[in-house]
């Protein structure tokens, strides 16, 4: 499970905007029995009103200028639901404290100067206060991050076993898929967007806003490659490419007719070797004279396949069959996993109970 914000994501919801004098007036009335500032709690740990106002807050600075002013009840389910984060957060966070998997201040720091070598000092601080963060908010956030990851990896990922026979019963299922008509380009890539994306599943900290930021960061991201830096991990911490972040990049095979459709990227793509990157590219949205910029992307190449029929034996056939079975089966049991522990911890939602109450008059 994934902690999203900086610049980037708050784990996968929503929220505008409600000033907390609304939020009291809301709430006036309310007799639980705990104080009027607990928002919820899981196995007696409380989720506090200032903890869902910065996570409302921050969500909303990432979202840039809302059109307008949400009324309460709109204001009311987007709280809701950002509630609904926090609560399967601490979740998460409680369960690896138990498991003695807690990511330590070394992991939080190494992670923070790896984020922040993207950023000079003071584009860093701008970042943190467009996002209304402090820097022991995203300490906290990244902590989350490599605590749940830490987790998943033990619980979920370490015990998955994809065997040859596996692979073999794949393959000989889906034989078709693997006879191409035209020659393949297997490539990893990096986007930047140049206009303000929905949130991604990378870092906290990734999320850029203008065509000056993107050029500064898709450059600085180029620059640490050329300086032997992994493709794969600057790709999870720095893409905004929210279908292959999680993958190091990896899109995949393509097609040579769908790589033609962007001349200035076909031609950079058959320049290179396996193994190598491109030089940072444009990439554009719109068709004909409406077409324009979005954002910009350094594509790496894993290796090319000619057209024909893709043996079991090629070893990048093998390999992509494995990392499908791998993440379709993780994805399953992560699901499973995260639906256990809701049944087991014991939640009392207060926010919930006094909207239902008011509903009810």
């Amino acid at each position: 499970m994934q902690v999203e914000g900086f610049f980037s994501r708050r784990r996968k919801p929503l929220a505008l905007a409600l000033s907390c004098t609304a939020l009291l007036v809301a709430f006036s009335g309310c007799n639980h029995a705990t104080s009027p500032d607990v928002m919820a709690t899981v196995n007696g740990k409380d989720i506090s009103r200032s903890e869902l106002d910065k996570a409302y807050n921050g969500y909303k600075a990432s979202q840039g200028e809302a059109p307008q002013e949400p009324s309460a009840e709109q204001a009311n389910i987007l709280r809701l639901k950002l509630l609904g984060t926090l609560i399967d957060d601490e979740i998460i966070q409680q369960r690896a404290e138990k498991l003695n998997m807690a990511a330590s201040e070394e992991d939080v720091n190494a992670k923070l100067t790896e984020l922040k070598a993207a950023y000079t000092q003071e584009e860093f601080d701008k970042k943190l206060k467009q996002q209304s963060m402090t820097l022991d908010d995203l300490k906290q956030q990244i902590r989350h991050n490599l605590t749940s990851e830490k987790l998943i990896n033990k619980e979920i990922n370490s015990k998955i076993a994809i065997t040859d026979a596996d692979i073999s019963g794949y393959y000989n299922s889906h034989k078709s898929e693997y006879n191409v008509l035209e020659p393949q380009y297997r490539l990893s890539r990096i986007v930047v967007s140049a206009v303000p994306p929905p949130q991604t599943g990378n870092l906290p900290g990734t999320r850029t806003v203008s065509d000056v930021e993107a050029k500064k960061k898709i450059q600085a991201v180029r620059n640490r490659l050329s300086s032997g830096e992994d493709f794969s991990s600057l790709a999870m911490n720095f893409s905004e490419d929210q279908n292959a972040s999680s993958t190091g990049g990896d899109v995949g095979f393509v097609a040579e007719s769908s790589l033609q459709t962007d001349p200035g990227v076909f031609a950079a793509v058959s320049k290179l070797k396996p193994g190598q990157a491109t030089d940072v590219l444009p990439v554009y949205g719109g068709a004909g004279p409406a077409q324009h910029v979005i954002g910009y992307a350094i594509y790496k190449l894993i290796g090319r396949e000619p057209a024909g029929q893709r043996e079991l034996n090629n070893p990048s056939v093998q390999q992509a069959i494995r990392q499908g079975l791998r993440e379709s089966h993780a994805q399953l049991l992560r699901q499973a996993y995260y639906e256990k522990l809701r049944d087991d911890a014991k939640i009392r939602n207060y926010f919930a109970e006094q909207i239902l109450k008011q509903g009810a008059k």
